[in-house]
C-alpha cells in the first residue's frame, strides 16, 4: 500500500482507549465498538501504539474511529501509560480513555465463576490480592481517564447498549439488519425464523380462479388482499406490536431479526402481507430484506 497523498490531520480521528480493572468488561466494550464500525484491536502492546499510529497515518487514513483494549497483561504497561497516552493527546488526536472498574466483590465473583487467572495473582499473591493490587497500581489512569463506566450491576446487554448510546453516531434502527420471510406452512416453517406468524386466517386469493396463478408481488392479488377489513386490522396490531418491541432487542444486542410471515402455499397472502412490513419498516428507519421462500414452489 502507498501512503496517501492528502493531508492528514490528527484531529479528525478518534481514538477510545478501552482500558481498566480486569474482569470489568473491556472484551464486551471492545465489541460494543465492532458493532458500531469503529476499527478495534484488544490487547495492543502498549510500546506498539504509537507505531500503530504510524502506520495509521501512512496507509489507513480512511479509518477515523478507532478503539483500542490495553491493560496490565502488557508488563509495561504500569510504566509507559503516562507517557503514551500524553504523546498521543500532543500530536492533536481525539482522544478518550475509558475506564471500566467494578467492586471487589463482582470482580472476585466473576473470575471465581469463570476460573480465569487474574493477571496479577501468582503463588505469592491470591486473587483477592490481585484484584486490590491492581485498583491501587491504576489510580492514576482511572484520573486521567475522560469517562469511567462502573460495570458492577451491569450486564453484558446493558453495557454493550451504553456505549452503543455513548459513542454510536448512527441511528439505533440501522444497527438492527432485518430479514422478512414469506413462505408456505405445507412446506415448512424457516428453521432461521426468530419470530413466526401465521396468516391463513386472511381471505384466500387461491378461491379466486382469475388469481389464483398470480403471485403476492402483483397489483391485483395486493389490492384484493388488502381491501379486506381483518387485513387492515391484523397489519395494524401486528405492526404495533413488532414496532414497539424492536428497540429492546437493539438494547439488548441483537443484531439481526428474522420475521417470517406464512399462509398455507407462500404464494399470496405472506408475499403480500411481507412486503407491506416492508414499506412500514423501511418508513420507520430499519435496514429490510425480504425473502420470498416458496413464490415458485408447485
Amino acid at each position: 500500500m502507498k501512503e496517501k497523498t492528502g493531508k492528514f490531520d490528527p484531529r479528525d480521528v478518534k481514538i477510545v482507549i478501552i482500558t481498566g480493572l480486569s474482569g470489568s468488561g473491556k472484551s464486551t466494550v471492545i465489541k460494543a465498538f465492532e458493532d458500531i464500525s469503529y476499527f478495534c484491536i484488544d490487547n495492543l502492546p502498549l510500546p506498539l501504539l504509537t507505531d500503530f499510529l504510524e502506520l495509521h497515518r501512512k496507509e489507513m487514513q480512511d479509518v477515523n474511529k478507532i478503539a483500542l483494549g490495553v491493560d496490565i497483561r502488557e508488563r509495561s504497561f504500569f510504566k509507559e501509560y503516562p507517557q503514551v497516552f500524553s504523546h498521543i493527546t500532543r500530536q492533536g488526536y481525539d482522544l478518550e480513555i475509558i475506564f471500566l472498574e467494578a467492586s471487589v466483590e463482582a470482580l472476585h465473583r466473576r473470575y471465581s465463576q469463570t476460573r480465569r487467572k487474574h493477571p496479577l495473582a501468582s503463588k505469592d499473591i491470591n486473587l483477592l490480592q490481585a484484584i486490590n493490587l491492581e485498583r491501587e497500581e491504576l489510580r492514576g489512569l482511572r484520573r486521567m481517564a475522560t469517562r469511567v463506566i462502573d460495570t458492577t450491576e451491569k450486564s453484558v446487554h446493558q453495557l454493550k447498549a451504553l456505549i452503543t448510546q455513548y459513542y454510536s453516531t448512527v441511528e439505533p434502527s440501522t444497527l438492527l439488519a432485518i430479514e422478512l420471510i414469506s413462505f408456505g406452512f405445507k412446506y415448512g416453517v424457516p428453521f432461521e425464523a426468530d419470530i413466526v406468524m401465521d396468516v391463513r386466517f386472511l381471505p384466500n386469493p387461491y378461491f379466486v380462479e382469475e388469481l389464483r396463478g398470480l403471485t403476492g408481488l402483483d397489483e391485483r392479488i395486493k389490492s384484493w388482499v388488502l381491501k379486506w377489513p381483518l387485513t387492515k386490522e391484523f397489519l395494524e396490531d401486528f405492526m404495533r406490536l413488532v414496532l414497539k418491541y424492536l428497540p429492546r432487542y437493539i438494547e439488548e444486542g441483537k443484531r439481526y431479526l428474522n420475521i417470517a410471515i406464512g399462509c398455507t402455499g407462500g404464494r399470496h397472502r405472506s408475499v403480500v402481507i411481507i412486503e407491506e412490513i416492508k414499506d412500514i419498516m423501511e418508513h420507520r428507519g430499519y435496514k429490510v430484506v425480504t425473502y420470498h421462500r416458496d413464490i415458485d414452489a408447485d
